[in-house]
């Protein structure tokens, strides 16, 4: 697999301002790639630092968001259990989540040492998750793609909040899944009210490009005949 060519097609396809990102969990910190960049306070903003470089991320450099590092799979020191449990007692008591919800959140069914995380384009092997930034238009188009769009193939993969959720959702069911966000993730990682996330499974990319160049294909045909039929109706000034 090619993985910059197949970055460049996700691309320029769905025209994203924001390149894909690859994320794959490992079990031992590999050898020559570095560190991250930065402290963060969430999972999620090292989806920022990936779109400029490669490195690697202990579950230890998770830590300062519980909720992500428990979505991520990652084992939690007493300390930040109990921070997660408080939180979690928060968020229920300010009506932000239900109370039978939190027992409900996805999270990546094994444990792993760390997350690698990086642009798409400069793998080499299969990530575990594609990630991109998308505009409900460009949404839109990976709905079709994904064929959750389809009125036979029942609901699609959909999430809200913790807006991390997507990627062991996406894992879990080996196809891609939507994510509106949350409110953290707007803050940690500063992406734009107009965005969603969309979580491609790596074993997932290469078809998902496949059906992509068709949607787009088909798209612009359909775009063709509604801005022809646009045409032969006045418009009021």
């Amino acid at each position: 697999m090619n993985w910059t060519d197949l970055s460049d097609k996700i691309t320029t396809s769905l025209g994203l301002t924001s390149p894909p990102i690859a994320i794959t969990f490992v079990d031992q910190p590999p050898d020559g790639i570095p560190g991250p960049p930065r402290e963060v306070p969430s999972a999620c903003s090292f989806w920022r630092d990936a779109e400029r470089g490669t490195f690697y991320a202990s579950s230890a450099a998770h830590l300062n968001c519980p909720v992500g590092a428990m979505v991520m799979g990652f084992a939690l020191p007493e300390d930040v259990g109990n921070q997660l449990g408080k939180l979690v007692g928060d968020m229920c008591e300010c009506h932000y989540l239900a109370e039978d919800e939190p027992a409900r959140i996805p999270a990546v069914a094994e444990q792993h040492a760390g997350i690698v995380y990086g642009p798409l384009g400069d793998r080499t092997a299969e990530p575990d998750v594609v990630l991109m930034w998308a505009s409900p238009q460009q949404v839109m188009l990976c709905n079709e793609a994904m064929g959750t769009a389809s009125w036979t193939a029942g609901s699609p993969s959909v999430t809200g909040r913790p807006g991390c959720a997507a990627l062991p959702v996406a894992l879990g069911s080996g196809r891609p899944a939507l994510s509106l966000g949350c409110a953290g993730m707007r803050t940690f990682t500063g992406v734009g009210e107009d965005m969603m996330l969309v979580a491609v499974p790596g074993g997932s990319a290469e078809s998902f490009v496949t059906a992509l160049a068709e949607v787009v294909a088909a798209n612009d045909t359909m775009l063709a005949f509604y801005r022809g039929r646009r045409s032969q109706f006045s418009t009021a000034d």
